[in-house]
């Protein structure tokens, strides 16, 4: 069952503990997290209590360890953030190893296990740094199995899906590559090349950048009749 864990402070303390994968967190690490600003004179005794209380939530005191200056939680069951990057690590191995239908099966194993926003209720030293990584993460896999449907011959499958994703962030040229892959593959050349013309002008206007060689091959590619 959920831990009940109560308010901001008691979440933010689970999650520095758990996003530190069994390493000890420092007492000083953990009041600048939980305090921003003035800190109160009991800030000590307090963050002892946050960990009792901690201790108690989780139902197995024994997997909050006091140690070296700070805290650890020893390992015991699976934090989603593990298992996310584990089953994308092993999607682009089986990528690489020219597997793209069991590639394709764990990237969607893996954003499965999104829920939502990252650390949206921990605080916002925290939350800042650890949930840009989570997004970018996610996106990359997002693209990878955009990547690995293109492989399968998946084109129908994969259009709108990658269609929805560049229109939310129109300047990740990976993901319009794609797009454009899937869109030649697909037997709609003249919309691939206007996804094309339509990303240049976004980087030049926005960024005042040409498009990646990257983007520029796979616009080649449509030209020539080779996309997919």
């Amino acid at each position: 069952r959920p831990a009940a864990l109560g308010g901001r402070k008691p979440r933010t303390l689970l999650a520095a503990l758990l996003l530190a994968r069994g390493r000890v967190v420092s007492d000083e690490r953990l009041v600048s997290l939980l305090w921003e600003g003035v800190r109160p004179s009991t800030v000590d005794a307090q963050v002892c209590t946050y960990a009792s209380r901690l201790r108690t939530a989780l139902g197995r005191p024994a997997r909050l360890v006091r140690a070296g200056g700070g805290y650890l939680l020893a390992p015991g069951g699976t934090v989603d953030a593990e298992e996310f990057e584990r089953l994308a690590s092993a999607g682009h191995d089986e990528l690489l190893a020219g597997r793209p239908v069991r590639a394709a099966e764990l990237f969607g194993a893996a954003l499965a296990l999104w829920r939502g926003p990252v650390l949206a209720d921990v605080a916002e030293p925290l939350r800042a740094g650890e949930a840009a990584r989570f997004d970018e993460l996610r996106l990359a896999v997002l693209e990878a199995r955009f990547e690995a449907g293109i492989a399968s011959g998946d084109h129908l499958r994969v259009v709108p899906d990658a269609t929805a994703f560049v229109l939310e962030h129109p300047l990740r040229e990976r993901a319009r590559a794609l797009l454009m892959t899937a869109l030649g593959a697909s037997g709609r050349p003249a919309d691939a090349v206007a996804v094309y013309h339509h990303g240049r002008r976004l980087l030049d206007e926005r960024l005042g950048l040409a498009p990646s060689p990257a983007l520029q091959a796979a616009y080649r590619r449509v030209l020539d009749g080779q996309a997919g």
